[in-house]
């Protein structure tokens, strides 16, 4: 379906050329923008027009967009979604853990990207793309934002490493930790190759924070939220402080097999909506293994 965004010209911006508004107010990619003109979506006026036109106040400016395939390699297949929030340029979804986000070795038909494929082209009848905007391990449950189409993925990405796009988690880590609440600030080191990421100074930065929420015998309750967004930045940083996740095999200890994954939740996203600019915020309830490990320790 196409999805078609209006912008009236202010008085302020009388004067300046489309590809102006397009890039600076609008914030369209070059590549976006080169697309819209191939396909004739680029309208003043409900009138085909050329980006170095110049505009006048009150004119309406139209930008038609229309995802005409789908991803090539992501096929459709019908399974469990959750979705916590919709509007015409994102979803929100709530991952169960040990379900993939991404088709993978051994993972090509039960992903999430699978799932939301089929509800979208089987179920709707959408050409739909994949375009996943925040990362979560396989093991990791809770929220992950995908963008619909191309502009709001290139609006979305850019706020992802700033306070506009804002991700907490809850994780269950093994022991007490002290102080209670404070800052893990560990430069994290991708080494190709290899799966388990490494401190080190060579690593980029790497901050996360947390406070303690409950505890109970072996395990406590933390909330965390990031300043980066590193792979495996949270079950590195604890690990490296010596709480490493309960459940975590390669940075902690493994859980019994009753319990579906490491115990990371992401439990909070609050982001601003691409096109509109409003607040979002989204929340997931804890699984319930996660209270149920408390309860049992205590």
């Amino acid at each position: 379906m196409p999805r078609n965004i209006s912008h009236t010209v202010t008085k302020e911006e009388e004067g300046r050329t489309i590809l102006s508004l397009l890039r600076g107010v609008l914030g369209f990619s070059a590549s976006q923008v080169r697309r819209m003109k191939e396909n004739g979506g680029i309208l003043l006026e409900n009138t085909p027009a050329y980006t170095n036109q110049r505009v006048r106040e009150g004119q309406v400016l139209l930008c038609r967009m229309e995802e005409n395939h789908s991803s090539q390699n992501i096929l459709p297949v019908p399974g469990s979604l959750c979705i916590r929030y919709e509007d015409n340029d994102l979803l929100v979804l709530d991952k169960p853990a040990g379900v993939p986000v991404h088709p993978s070795q051994g993972h090509f038909t039960d992903s999430l990207a699978n799932f939301l494929a089929y509800e979208m082209e089987e179920n709707r009848g959408i050409p739909f793309v994949f375009r996943g905007i925040n990362r979560l391990d396989r093991n990791t449950s809770g929220l992950l934002t995908v963008a619909k189409h191309p502009h709001a993925q290139h609006l979305l990405s850019r706020q992802l490493h700033t306070g506009e796009f804002h991700r907490e988690y809850q994780a269950l880590v093994c022991g007490a930790v002290r102080p209670a609440e404070g800052t893990v600030d560990a430069p994290i080191l991708d080494i190709p190759g290899v799966l388990r990421r490494v401190i080190s100074p060579e690593g980029a930065p790497a901050v996360t924070h947390y406070e303690t929420l409950e505890e109970g015998g072996p395990y406590a309750l933390l909330r965390l939220w990031l300043e980066t967004g590193r792979t495996h930045q949270i079950r590195l940083h604890m690990s490296h402080i010596g709480h490493p996740l309960a459940g975590d095999f390669l940075y902690g200890t493994e859980l019994p097999p009753s319990c579906p994954g490491h115990a990371l939740h992401s439990s909070c996203i609050r982001l601003r909506q691409p096109i509109t600019g409003e607040t979002i915020q989204v929340e997931s309830p804890l699984p319930p293994f996660f209270s149920q490990l408390l309860q049992n320790a205590k």
